[in-house]
């Protein structure tokens, strides 16, 4: 594996933050070296430096493209920490459902930013599906957005290893929600119907698909530096219903960061309301 130089280091850290968002400091040289060794033989260069200089010269950005896949982190599972999704069943939907009763159909807007392979949105629509005795009576809108290309077809397809599905799904919905599909698992039909998916640059505004009244964005920001949070948390506000909620990692905050939103707590729960 070729060693990458501190001058290398510098300059292909600034150019994934260009081109992603994400921040790499000094200690992630490593990440590089690990991610990007099949690049490195793919494209058949002998220095980082020489990986650089011909990603900047393709400009139809098929290598750039390559490079994103490569060091983005795709990390998720079904109904990860559990607590956001409580909340969810507990607090944000029946807000959403007592503020809105009048309406019919009664609109609900939810959009996973950040999403990867799609567990996250596919387990807000289990959710939704065990929380609301009758979906014929809402308009709902799942819309799951990522940097990958590779992650959102993967979600679009709602395939699983089993590795993957034994990762936060009980069994009871592992039978309720999916099919099997030789040695995966496939979501049902009716649960991709309800979701859409999307590549996308969460330094980008999200334009043409409307407004959301929850945002789940987990995990997301602690890649970024403060100037990128902070771009971040304005795109998410951007697009969000007046009243809507956020939700952050359990270890990553908007305070301080963007004054867009305020801090909420629903018992153990964190989450943020925009002003």
């Amino acid at each position: 594996m070729i060693k990458i130089t501190q001058d290398e280091f510098k300059v292909f850290a600034e150019y994934v933050r260009q081109i992603s968002g994400l921040c790499l400091d000094q200690r992630k040289a490593y990440l590089i070296e690990t991610r990007l060794k099949n690049l490195m033989r793919e494209q058949d260069c002998d220095s980082y430096m020489a990986l650089y200089r011909k990603a900047r010269a393709d400009t139809g950005k098929s290598l750039e493209n390559k490079i994103i896949e490569a060091i983005v982190t795709h990390e998720t599972l079904f109904f990860r920490d559990a607590w956001p999704f409580d909340l969810l069943h507990e607090k944000l939907l029946p807000d959403i459902v007592a503020m809105r009763e009048a309406e019919s159909p009664l609109p609900i807007r939810i959009w996973s930013a950040g999403c990867a392979t799609g567990q996250e949105i596919y387990s807000i629509a289990m959710m939704l599906r065990e929380t609301l005795s009758d979906l014929r009576k809402y308009a709902i809108t799942l819309l799951g957005t990522d940097i990958s290309a590779t992650a959102i077809a993967q979600a679009e397809s709602g395939t699983y290893h089993r590795f993957e599905t034994d990762r936060g799904l009980s069994s009871i919905r592992l039978r309720r929600f999916f099919v099997p599909m030789g040695n995966n698992w496939q979501i049902r039909d009716d649960l991709r119907a309800m979701t859409t998916f999307k590549t996308h640059h969460l330094m980008q505004p999200l334009r043409g698909s409307g407004v959301f009244d929850i945002v789940f964005c987990r995990n997301v920001a602690i890649y970024f530096d403060a100037e990128g949070q902070k771009r971040l948390f304005d795109n998410l506000a951007t697009v969000m219903a007046r009243g809507g909620r956020l939700i952050t990692g359990s270890t990553e905050s908007v305070v301080n960061v963007c004054s867009r939103f305020k801090p909420e707590r629903h018992q153990r729960a964190f989450f943020y309301q925009l002003r």
